[in-house]
């Protein structure tokens, strides 16, 4: 009978790598607390309108990416594709707005895309995003933005440059549309297929083709910039001052659009030279109008989505995992010491050791080498004589120190060697 394996482009995440995972979610709780964010989980499949409507049917998320099924009430329904849409449907429904001011949300887990598996990036991935939602001031992509590049830099990702553009607001973008179809057009055959679809549903699009000669194709195309009303120009020069005086380094990349419909104004991303042609770990941007648009009231907002598989890509490369370890590992033979055992184990947990138990039943001296591999401080031991006498046999490995207590003086031994062997 042949093995079941896991889906392509899904992935298992083994004891060996959690570390990497645990430590960035951990990082990322800090670091979003600090900035007064708070956490928001919203459910991973949701109407397939939400998207259509959030995202844009034009996209090539919505239509060639999505996980889309009916379920057994002929719902069409989705696997989400990224987490804003989400976000603000829960925000609008929730009326979350109805507290007034800023609501700063941020949310982490699995996202679900239907598209080629490569390095960093699987058909189920995982992203930490985070949404502004309730201010137009400029300043919100700033302190967007320094709270991105704050969360890489605490989990130790160097190498870190600030991409930004405007894509101004639906009228800017309609006049730049028609501007670039007007440019690309006469080079309509030359381009890559996928290109040739987008330049009649989604031109902009095409400023981010990875075919060569659509690339170069584009050189020379009218830069979005040009076309800025004196408004959104104001609030974009705004932006990029703030940036600078807090001393955040930043590119003008007036190709940089992102895939979503939702954008306006400000698009950037974040980016590490140590992910070569991969090179972006954060995408976001302004999306003034997806509130309304979902049936809420008239909301401007701003946020980010960072790839976490990506980023540990990068945190294995710099940063190597401590050596697993417990406080105490269990040794024991014979019937009654291993029932005694899981009693000692129990007593050490319940007052905040870390025990492994091991339930082998091997010679002493297996059980000792397993115990070292485990990274053990210390060794609980139980033979014959230890279950007759209700004593344990406590030695401290990094000494070879050993000694002899009853069951009930355990944990005040332990607690006596806690400073002098568990430090160094």
């Amino acid at each position: 009978m042949s093995t079941i394996q896991a889906l392509r482009g899904t992935k298992d995440i083994l004891p060996t790598d959690i570390g990497y995972w645990q430590h960035l979610e951990a990082t990322a709780r800090q670091v979003l607390a600090q900035a007064a964010f708070q956490e928001i989980r919203t459910p991973i499949f949701e109407q397939t309108e939400l998207f259509a409507r959030g995202i844009g049917e034009a996209t090539d998320v919505v239509g060639k990416e999505m996980y889309t099924f009916s379920d057994r009430g002929d719902r069409s329904i989705t696997l989400r594709p990224e987490g804003t849409a989400g976000a603000v449907r829960s925000f609008i429904e929730n009326k979350l707005y109805g507290a007034g001011g800023i609501q700063r949300l941020w949310y982490s887990g699995p996202m679900f895309r239907y598209e080629r598996p490569q390095a960093g990036r699987q058909r189920q991935f995982h992203q930490i995003g985070a949404e502004v939602l309730g201010s137009a001031d400029p300043r919100a992509e700033v302190e967007a933005s320094a709270v991105a590049g704050n969360l890489l830099t605490a989990v130790g990702v160097k190498s870190l440059k600030l991409a930004l553009n405007s894509v101004g607001d639906r009228e800017d973008r309609q006049r730049y549309r028609e501007k670039l179809v007007e440019y690309l057009t006469p080079y309509k055959d030359e381009l890559d297929p996928d290109s040739k679809d987008r330049l009649t549903r989604n031109p902009l699009r095409i400023l981010d083709a990875k075919v060569e000669r659509t690339r170069e194709i584009c050189v020379d195309a009218p830069s979005i910039l040009d076309v800025l009303s004196a408004a959104s120009a104001e609030s974009f020069e705004t932006e990029k001052q703030g940036l600078t005086t807090m001393g955040i380094d930043n590119t003008l990349d007036n190709r940089l659009v992102r895939g979503l419909d939702y954008y306006t104004h400000t698009a950037f991303e974040i980016q590490s030279d140590d992910l070569g042609a991969q090179a972006t770990v954060c995408g976001g941007g302004r999306y003034d109008g997806l509130v309304a648009e979902l049936g809420g009231p008239e909301t401007s907002a701003v946020g980010w989505a960072m790839g976490m598989e990506r980023l540990i890509l990068l945190l294995q490369a710099i940063q190597p995992l401590p050596e697993p370890s417990v406080d105490f590992y269990v040794v024991s033979r014979g019937d009654r010491a291993e029932i005694q055992a899981l009693g000692v184990a129990q007593t050490l947990r319940q007052a905040g050791y870390s025990v492994e138990v091991d339930l082998s039943g091997s010679a002493f001296g297996k059980q000792f080498k397993r115990g070292d591999r485990a990274g053990a401080k210390a060794c609980a031991i139980l033979g014959d004589a230890e279950a007759d006498n209700n004593t344990v046999q406590i030695k401290w490995l990094n000494s070879g120190e050993q000694t002899e207590v009853s069951q009930v003086e355990l944990l005040e031994t332990a607690k006596n060697f806690h400073t002098q062997n568990f430090n160094n």
